[in-house]
This record gives C-alpha cells, sequence and structure tokens, in this order.
C-alpha cells in the first residue's frame, strides 16, 4: 500500500476512481476506512485520495507530534507527490478543520471546499467531552462500553432503533486491525482543542459547501449556519435523518449533496 514520507511519519494513502480530484480527510480517530459507505460510488465520478491522518491507520508512527497545521501540510505533501496542481477538499470534523486551514494557507491548491459536520472552533463542551472519552479509555474503561458511549454522540436516534445495527458497528470497532493508540487520541483532542480559524475564515475564496446532520450534536446546525455565514459565498445542506457520521448514516444524501455541489 502506497506511503510518503513527510518529515518524521510515513503518510499512508489510498486512491480510488479517474474523475475529478477529491481528497477526503477524516475526523478524530478516524481514517480512510471511515469513508468506506460512500467509497464506491463516489469513486466512478472522482479520482479520490484518502489519506490517513497523523495519529491514525497506517500513518506511522502514530505517536509523532500532531496539530492541525501539520495534517494540513501532510495533505499538500501528498497532493504534491501526486503530481496534482490542486484538488477539491471534503473534510468531515476534524477533518473539516484541515480542510480549513488548507483553504487559508494554501489557496491555490483548494478548487471547491466541502465541510461536512464541522466548525471553525471546538466548543468548550466538545473540548471536555473529547478530553472525558481519553481518560475513560485510560481507566480502563470496557472497550465496547467505550465505543458505545461514542456512538451516543456521533449517530442518529433513529440508528440505535437497529440494535443489529449498533451491535455489528460496536463489532468493527473493536476488532479493526489498525486500532488508534492511547497515545494518539490524546494528540489528536490536544490539536482539536488549540484550533480556532474563526477570525481567519474571511480568507477562504473557495466555493464553499457546508453540510449538516440535521441530528447532529457534537457541531449542530447553528454551528454550520455561522460557517456559511463567514465564508463568502458559501452554502448550506442540511441531511434529514443523521447525526455526526452524516456519510455513514445517510450515504447517498451525502454522495448528492457533494456531487450536485462538485458538478455545478
Amino acid at each position: 500500500m502506497p506511503k510518503i514520507q513527510k518529515d518524521e511519519i510515513q503518510l499512508y494513502y489510498e486512491t480510488y476512481g479517474n474523475g475529478i480530484p477529491l481528497m477526503l480527510i477524516a475526523g478524530l480517530a478516524s481514517d480512510s476506512q471511515s469513508w468506506q459507505p460512500i467509497i464506491s460510488e463516489m469513486s466512478s465520478y472522482c479520482h479520490l485520495i484518502l489519506p490517513d491522518n497523523r495519529g491514525v491507520g497506517r500513518t506511522s508512527p502514530q505517536d509523532s507530534d500532531i496539530s492541525i497545521q501539520k495534517i494540513a501540510d501532510d495533505c499538500i505533501s501528498l497532493i504534491k507527490s501526486l503530481n496534482l496542481r490542486s484538488v477539491n477538499l471534503l473534510g468531515h470534523s476534524m477533518g473539516g478543520f484541515v480542510a480549513m486551514d488548507i483553504a487559508i494557507r494554501y489557496p491555490g491548491y483548494v478548487d471547491k471546499l466541502i465541510l461536512a459536520a464541522t466548525s471553525s472552533f471546538n466548543s468548550e463542551r466538545n473540548k471536555s467531552l473529547f478530553s472525558d472519552w481519553v481518560s475513560y479509555i485510560e481507566s480502563g474503561m470496557d472497550i465496547k462500553l467505550w465505543f458505545k458511549n461514542i456512538f451516543y454522540w456521533i449517530f442518529s436516534m433513529r440508528f440505535f432503533g437497529n440494535k443489529g445495527a449498533v451491535d455489528e458497528a460496536v463489532r468493527l470497532a473493536i476488532e479493526y486491525p489498525y486500532p488508534q493508540s492511547i497515545q494518539a487520541l490524546k494528540n489528536q483532542v490536544n490539536a482539536i482543542s488549540k484550533f480556532n480559524c474563526t477570525n481567519e475564515l474571511t480568507k477562504i475564496n473557495s466555493k464553499t459547501l457546508v453540510i449538516s446532520g440535521k441530528e447532529d450534536i457534537l457541531f449542530p446546525t447553528e454551528a454550520s449556519a455561522g460557517l456559511v455565514k463567514a465564508i463568502k459565498g458559501a452554502s448550506l445542506t442540511v441531511i434529514d435523518n443523521a447525526a455526526h457520521s452524516i456519510h455513514m448514516e445517510q450515504p447517498k444524501a451525502f454522495i448528492d449533496s457533494v456531487m450536485n455541489f462538485l458538478n455545478s
């Protein structure tokens, strides 16, 4: 599987399809495999580029120094290594932080920008919540309960109406062959807590789509509306029956929103 050397890390990535280039940047504790529900269909339209961020998956070592800016720099190095002049960027949650940082500091590398379930900063409530997630796993909390606790925050009430789906999601998370270390989780949480680009949103010149899950309680639609207000010409799409993990709960609606925007 392909990797590139970037400073002290080896950055793992996957590519699919041959259409317009679209880089997908995952959120906290997630890697390239978190996009599985949309890869097959979207690769029919796009050349997908899926990096494992610092601290997750097969990018090594996992305990490397992490900041939103460093992850953004890694993405730029990957774009250059693929001999691409520019890409469309789609960032989910923490990946949205990274995508905004790229659009602000490397505008020439960004065609269109898609921000899903994110904001320009992390709320004080979320900072405490994410720190608690680290504390729970450090204290030896049962891993099944730990994942279920996170799922309560990222999936909709509708998702929990299907016990089989919940159990399967927990099983897949526990059995994932490339788990994130506790130190790497802590490093990503610290990186998120330090990031705030609110005062720089006016520097984003890329045509921008903001996507929100109607039931998202981590980064609610109000936060998405704030991005739309601050980024010139940005538009907002709200997807029903979805919480924070929009592309997992409503992959078709998510893909339709993205492709309508890219083709507009």
